[in-house]
């Protein structure tokens, strides 16, 4: 995927990685449209991101990807304003503990799996057909190193990114030899607001700036990538073929080292 000159729709841009990629994108040369569901939100990104000779300004559109009828409002309305769009970042996600000792964890998993894996089915559903008639687009989903080893206490949102991987997987392959390149963007932890990753003292997480450096890095360098890897995460993507994976899962659980 070129990283210049698209027209480029970001769900789930308001916050942490989606905005963080959407402002790389905007000063890479494309015009960038953030979706998400506050619109007092959405003016402040539009204040903070207005255009200039070099680039366009980020422009805010309402949409919650928990809400099929939202989605399809989303897509007349971008269309309609924006028929040049050719790429569209399926961002939005959110996560979650769940203590699966009771049924009481089973509204916060029907919660993610609405938003992760729905909103990202839902989302390339509307926009799939309309793609394929621009002649260099593209679909980015984003999965996550987790989809590959899971963390114990976040059941649901692992479940919907390994989903969301294997659905990419068959995406890319069914829209083979059509104009619409696919990409799967699989972050590590990373300190943004997700499961309070930003208040980790720890080290752990990847600062964003750091891993966004380094995703627009792949994108520019290797423009036919079609997995989006940062170092960091192929501790955990690669864990399985490299007989590592019952020690990580047991290290993610904290019952290892």
């Amino acid at each position: 995927m070129k990283t210049t000159a698209h027209t480029i729709l970001i769900t789930g841009g308001t916050s942490g990685l989606g905005l963080g990629l959407a402002q790389r994108f905007q000063k890479a040369g494309n015009k960038v449209i953030v979706a998400g569901r506050r619109s007092e939100l959405l003016d402040e990104i539009e204040r903070d991101n207005a255009g200039t000779e070099a680039y366009p300004a980020i422009e805010g559109l309402q949409l919650d990807v928990a809400d099929p009828a939202s989605i399809v409002a989303a897509f007349t309305a971008v269309t309609t304003s924006h028929p040049e769009l050719d790429v569209v970042v399926t961002m939005a996600g959110i996560m979650e503990p769940e203590d699966l000792h009771t049924a009481d964890f089973l509204a916060t998993s029907e919660r993610i799996v609405a938003t992760n894996l729905l909103g990202t089915l839902r989302t390339v559903a509307a926009f799939t057909e309309f793609l394929q008639q621009k002649p260099d687009a593209a679909i980015m989903t984003v999965s996550s190193g987790l989809a590959f080893v899971p963390l114990a206490v976040t059941p649901t949102y692992n479940a919907t990114k390994a989903a969301v991987h294997s659905f990419t997987e068959s995406l890319r392959l069914q829209l083979d030899g059509t104009s619409v390149e696919v990409l799967e963007l699989i972050p590590p932890a990373v300190a943004t607001s997700l499961m309070g990753q930003d208040q980790d003292t720890s080290g752990g997480p990847m600062p964003v700036d750091e891993y966004l450096d380094e995703v627009m890095s792949i994108l520019t360098d290797r423009p036919d990538e079609k997995h989006v890897m940062v170092e960091r995460v192929k501790f955990l993507r690669n864990a399985e073929v490299e007989g590592r994976y019952d020690d990580v899962l047991q290290m993610l659980a904290g019952r290892g080292h």
